[in-house]
């Protein structure tokens, strides 16, 4: 519910009279806060009735002020997902490369308003 008023509040997109829950394939836990960014990508997705596209990886820490907080091992998590055939990348600001990936465009973002225009 954290990530839902950080949206809300970032975002203007209120979702407290919606039923939000998330579940991982495989019953897998999440532990990290580096899916934040791709868990409130996937329930906007849902709520605005959009697939995201099969191509996009996303990860980041969102902070309660709409900041898009760096991961650990960025660089190691893009040239993974372009080696499993991803396309696009939504990353935070800091954990862009400084050098291209061959086959992956990172899309690098610092603040939650940021995101909505890529959906």
């Amino acid at each position: 519910s954290m990530l839902l008023a950080v949206l809300h509040r970032h975002c203007g997109v209120a979702m407290f009279d919606q039923d939000v829950y998330v579940n991982v394939v495989g019953g897998v836990r999440i532990n990290e806060t580096a899916a934040d960014l791709a868990v409130l990508m996937a329930v906007l997705s849902s709520y605005r009735n959009r697939p995201g596209p099969r191509d996009l990886i996303a990860f980041g820490e969102v902070g309660l002020s709409g900041e898009i907080r760096p991961v650990q091992n960025g660089l190691e998590r893009l040239k993974e997902a372009a080696k499993h055939g991803f396309r696009r990348a939504v990353v935070p600001h800091k954990n862009a490369p400084k050098k291209p990936i061959d086959g992956l465009q990172v899309l690098a973002v610092e603040r939650l308003p940021d995101v909505l225009d890529l959906l």
